[in-house]
């Protein structure tokens, strides 16, 4: 099989029900989009294989998000800025039952006897990579240019400009700024 066949090509988009998306999207025809009205797409972004996609979510420009990932955005949703993306079996909920005993928790269960739910939204800023098999919680922003290391847990906000790793995590040392000179030189090149 061809590789472009495993995206949906521009046309079949249009048929998806996505609230807007831009140039050269690329998103699987294994990806299970279930609130495709809530999902604005940039330009440039690649949803892969067995992703799944629910709730608000807004992903910017330049946005991988990796094989298996799960964007769970529910009402106060999951927002990507430019250059970011989530590495494969990633997972970000924006929304959570309260496991403290307060709440009862699942789906099934009526809201009313789940009143301490967790909700809030989760923004990767601009340059954000979160490596594969991380979990990232609701009201958590990943602050620019940060990168979190593979199977950690982020449960609260992180500071720009660092290497994160850990269960939960923490921050190992500063991230280098060469990606800003990196993307002066594709915007240059892109005009």
């Amino acid at each position: 099989m061809k590789t472009m066949e495993t995206f949906y090509s521009r046309e079949e988009l249009k048929h998806l029900g996505i609230k807007s998306y831009g140039e050269n999207v690329l998103i699987s025809r294994n990806a299970i989009l279930y609130t495709p009205e809530l999902l604005e797409i940039g330009n440039n972004v690649r949803i892969d294989d067995f992703v799944t996609i629910g709730g608000k979510v807004v992903l910017n420009n330049y946005i991988h998000i990796a094989q298996f990932c799960g964007l769970y955005g529910a009402e106060k949703g999951i927002y990507f800025e430019d250059y970011s993306c989530l590495s494969s079996k990633g997972i970000i909920y924006a929304t959570s039952n309260d496991y403290s005993g307060e709440s009862m928790t699942n789906p099934m269960v009526p809201q009313k006897y789940k009143p301490t739910d967790i909700n809030a939204p989760v923004r990767l800023c601009k340059h954000v990579v979160v490596g594969c098999m991380s979990v990232v919680l609701p009201g958590v922003t990943i602050g620019i240019g940060s990168s979190v290391g593979a199977m950690s847990l982020v449960c609260k906000s992180l500071e720009p400009w660092g290497v994160y790793a850990g269960c939960p995590v923490k921050r190992l040392k500063d991230r280098s700024k060469k990606i800003l000179e990196l993307e002066e030189q594709l915007k240059n090149d892109c005009i």
